[in-house]
């Protein structure tokens, strides 16, 4: 079983990845994982910080000469913007030295961080809640990614809307409408996505789309959105139905909304399925060269909590960002009285990163599950155990059906 672990604040000298379980002998290096860092970053409407950072990993252990030796993998991305930040968020100083911060900020983890943890100032609760740690969480997933690709395993995404604007192109009704005749990969659609600065794959949306947060901006506001995420190649049989904490779409949408005002998920086409007769909204099953497959695939590539070999589709709807330039009503906590909202440097829409990050994400749960069913120590063993299920599982079906 594969986990990582993240440590870090937002503000501190850096955030360290720590992930375990994975094969020896996945290729992988610095380059590969600083390109989805990189991407992370981009997007119109992200704040100045993303200029100071400019993400770069360092790996520290679990890698030697480009692969994986099968032993824990660490990495550290350091945080540049530290030397600006030394005495608030000293090791070793002292509270009286600063400013404490008694201003929460609706929306965020500022007031219940401080009745959870009995904190006496809320920087503590800005520092690991801030989506600084999503970055951390990109370098897991990148490895999740490279390991997928060794087995035909593509993930991607692109943005549906940003502050209510969609495409006159229903993107999630053509994936589920495609069914077994999808010909495009998830990162085929990343590419597309990612030559637009908003990551939406209509022109003509990607202009209103900026002139909305231009106007988001001017007023001191923020925007949400919606995404999609897709993974192609993925093999029949992975998840199960057998205990209601290994479905593989229970596991998904755990691990998408976890990430940062992330406040819903969709497999398939959830939502709208959920409005139609039943006979609307089944993937017909059909035999194609040996593999059973679906006209259509509303599932999203899964049934009854297993992957059903057709493309997983998960859509996602990210929150407008809490933090406003302009302030709304608040409670000083020093004084108990109302006031204005503090400010603390902040994004004007993160939908584009936040897709990226999700992309993160879902290649680790895919990653997670396929480990568990084909195993192996190396890859070279993992190989093996997944080229063998696929050349007998037809066979094995037609023979125990014809007893």
């Amino acid at each position: 079983m594969i986990r990582f672990l993240t440590a870090g604040e937002s503000h501190g000298k850096a955030l360290v990845t720590i992930i375990e379980g994975f094969s020896s002998n996945i290729t992988i290096g610095k380059k590969y994982i600083d390109y989805q860092l990189k991407r992370r970053q981009a997007g119109y409407g992200r704040n100045s910080r993303m200029k100071i950072e400019s993400d770069s990993v360092q790996i520290l252990s679990g890698i030697r000469f480009g692969k994986t030796i099968g032993s824990p993998i660490s990495f550290l991305i350091e945080n540049k913007d530290w030397a600006n930040w030394r005495d608030i968020m000293d090791i070793e100083g002292s509270l009286k030295s600063i400013d404490k911060i008694t201003i929460p900020r609706p929306g965020h983890a500022d007031l219940v961080g401080v009745t959870k943890y009995n904190f006496n100032d809320i920087r503590n609760s800005i520092e690991r809640s801030s989506a600084r740690e999503t970055a951390a969480r990109v370098v897991a997933g990148s490895i999740a990614r490279k390991f997928l690709e060794e087995f035909g395993i593509s993930v991607g995404s692109c943005v549906e809307s940003i502050g209510g604007i969609y495409s006159s192109t229903n993107i999630l009704s053509q994936l589920v409408q495609n069914g077994s005749s999808e010909k495009k990969s998830g990162w085929d659609i990343s590419l597309k996505a990612d030559k637009s600065s908003v990551r939406v794959l209509d022109q003509t949306q990607e202009k209103k789309i900026i002139d909305k947060i231009k106007t988001a901006k001017k007023n001191g506001d923020t925007l949400g959105g919606t995404f999609i995420v897709m993974a192609t190649g993925i093999p029949a049989g992975l998840g199960s139905f057998m205990h209601y904490d290994r479905k593989l779409d229970a596991d998904i949408a755990f691990h998408l909304m976890s990430i940062n005002a992330v406040k819903a998920i969709e497999i398939g086409d959830g939502l709208k399925n959920a409005e139609k007769f039943g006979s609307k909204v089944q993937d017909e099953i059909v035999l194609s060269k040996n593999i059973f497959t679906r006209k259509t695939n509303y599932s999203g590539g899964i049934e009854g909590g297993v992957s059903n070999g057709l493309p997983i589709i998960v859509r996602s709807a990210m929150k407008p960002i809490s933090t406003l330039s302009k302030p709304i009503s608040s409670i000083d906590l020093s004084t108990m009285k109302k006031v204005s909202s503090r400010y603390e440097r902040s994004d004007f829409t993160a939908v584009p990163s936040c897709a990226v990050i999700a992309e993160s994400m879902l290649a680790w749960v895919i990653a997670k599950h396929f480990l568990a069913k084909f195993g192996g120590d190396s890859i070279e063993e993992t190989k093996d155990n997944f080229n063998s299920f696929k050349k007998k599982s037809f066979k094995r079906i037609r023979k125990e059906f014809r007893k």
